[in-house]
């Protein structure tokens, strides 16, 4: 194979910056390098070996980057850890992964805590001091920074938020190939936008690196030599600064960041410097159409959307795809099969609504421990998360919505997105959620629940004004029947909306009926 990956690239060029951390400290490759082959090192010495897995509790940054290529080098599965959760639910994800190292970053020490009771003390090691926890400095002092023998792929085992029950951890089965020719074939995805390896490229992590995409699109980012510039937490205008300083190429979105960055003065909009932006990708929820309109006026043809799941297989949708299928999340990747059938299993024809399921040529995965789970959501070799969706006459996809998040009203299907991406556009909404709550004679009733634009007051004037706003647009009979009002709505940092938190309190004393 060629000349990427991480460790090749690092031994021909130390001086390479690697990586840029929150606060603005730059990590040469060689230093890297060295970081996670002495890490390897001393977690063999402690009975770590090929199959094993490690979790990471750890904020974006290079200490996270670090537990990845040791794990990608020595034939370990690595778990980043939502760093959201409590303490019993880190201590699920440890106890499930059968995790043989534990790392947490003094930021999280209190939670951490609480989730390594699971996990032996002479297995717990802090980034910062913790009480209980041996320093990972102190873990590595007096090993060598030598590549270690034996070297073999390893890959990251992210546990889904999963809809319902625990999460699971998507697992793969480990490829046995040199690790860096292993990181050369994870460039294929990258490649599929365009995009191209070496330097001088930037990739700016925008969101969590818990999550797959951000992992996925970070790390592949590395191995084609580009340099990895971290965000602590996402701020839009910070975003557009950090662009401009770091001459930043590509970056992963979701259109939760679009709306705030569109909602910025126009005066900063236009202040930074944007014209090294070349492959700036999102997923992870649909985006309104007149969004994605205004984010290609603003920043040229350089907007990608894909769709894909962490058990692998997807679309793609290029910016000038886009603009002749306005709405669509993309055709399959040439790698990748797309599948739409109706609650019987059977295909669907063109244009009509159904499940989503999805191939991806010698991917198989399993849901870790749950064989059930993992041969549920299957159709042959097609597996499903369960999301809605239609397919146009050239093979294009459009998202309905989540299966789970249908409202079916007076036996109609309702799908929320739909009335979602009509109302955010209203210059007084900044965040919209639509979902169904129970109606005596209806079955469901529509039911919104609005995050008002900065400086707006909520009230029944304003519920008014929102709901005038979709005369023509929307069919009356998907108009919300009533709105109430949120400070903040409660998102992930990936965007991922939790509608489970505005639905529930509605659904008290009720049977769902789906």
């Amino acid at each position: 194979m060629g000349s990427l990956g991480f460790w090749r690239l690092a031994q021909a060029d130390p001086g390479w910056i690697a990586a840029v951390d929150p606060d603005g400290t730059e990590h040469p490759a060689g230093e890297l390098l060295a970081r996670a082959n002495r890490l390897v090192h001393a977690l063999r010495a402690l009975g770590m070996k090929a199959g094993d897995g490690l979790c990471g509790l750890v904020p974006n940054g290079v200490d996270g980057l670090t537990l990845y290529l040791a794990a990608l080098q020595a034939g370990w599965y690595y778990t980043p850890i939502n760093w959201h959760l409590t303490g019993p639910e880190i201590a699920y994800i440890v106890a499930d992964s059968e995790a043989k190292a534990f790392f947490v970053h003094e930021r999280y020490a209190q939670e951490g805590s609480r989730g390594a009771e699971v996990i032996d003390p002479g297995r717990r090691f802090s980034f910062g001091v913790i009480d209980g926890f041996r320093t990972a400095a102190d873990l590595t002092a007096g090993h060598p920074d030598t590549s270690p023998p034996d070297r073999t792929a390893g890959a990251a085992m992210h546990y889904t938020s999963g809809t319902t029950g625990r999460p699971k951890g998507v697992r793969r089965p480990l490829s046995g190939l040199d690790p860096d020719d292993a990181a050369e074939l994870m460039t294929f995805l990258l490649s599929l936008f365009g995009m191209t390896p070496g330097r001088p490229n930037t990739h700016l992590v925008t969101s969590p690196n818990y999550h797959t995409a951000v992992t996925q699109f970070g790390g592949t980012a590395l191995h084609m030599g580009h340099t990895l510039v971290y965000m602590d937490r996402w701020d839009a205008e910070e975003m557009l600064r950090l662009c401009e300083k770091h001459r930043v190429t590509n970056s992963h979105m979701v259109p939760t960041h679009f709306k705030r960055l569109l909602s910025l003065p126009e005066e900063i909009k236009h202040k930074y410097d944007l014209s090294s932006l070349k492959w700036m990708i999102h997923a992870a929820a649909p985006c309104p159409v007149p969004v994605k309109w205004a984010m290609l006026e603003w920043w040229g043809d350089c907007v990608y959307e894909y769709y894909a799941a962490t058990e692998g297989g997807g679309t793609i949708a290029t910016p000038e795809a886009w603009k002749k299928h306005p709405g669509t999340v993309g055709s399959a990747w040439p790698i990748s099969e797309l599948l739409i059938v109706d609650d019987e299993l059977r295909p669907v024809p063109t244009g009509t609504p159904g499940t989503i399921y999805m191939k991806m040529a010698g991917v198989r995965f399993e849901y870790k421990g749950d064989p059930q789970k993992t041969e549920a959501n299957r159709l042959k070799d097609h597996f499903t998360v369960g999301d809605i969706g239609y397919l146009d006459e050239e093979g294009y996809l459009y998202l309905c919505d989540r299966k789970a998040d249908l409202i079916i009203s007076a036996g109609t299907n309702i799908y929320p997105a739909e009335i979602e991406n009509e109302m955010v556009v209203h210059p007084k909404v900044a965040d919209v959620a639509v979902f169904g709550i129970p109606d005596d004679e209806w079955g469901e009733q529509i039911k919104a629940v609005v995050e008002p634009a900065a400086g707006v007051t909520p009230g029944p004037g304003l519920a008014e004004e929102i709901l005038r706003s979709l005369e023509g647009r929307l069919a009356k009979m998907k108009w919300p029947r009533t709105i109430d009002f949120i400070a903040e709505m409660p998102r992930e940092p990936n965007g991922k909306l939790l509608k489970r938190k505005l639905r529930d309190p509605y659904w008290e004393g009720h049977d769902r009926a789906i």
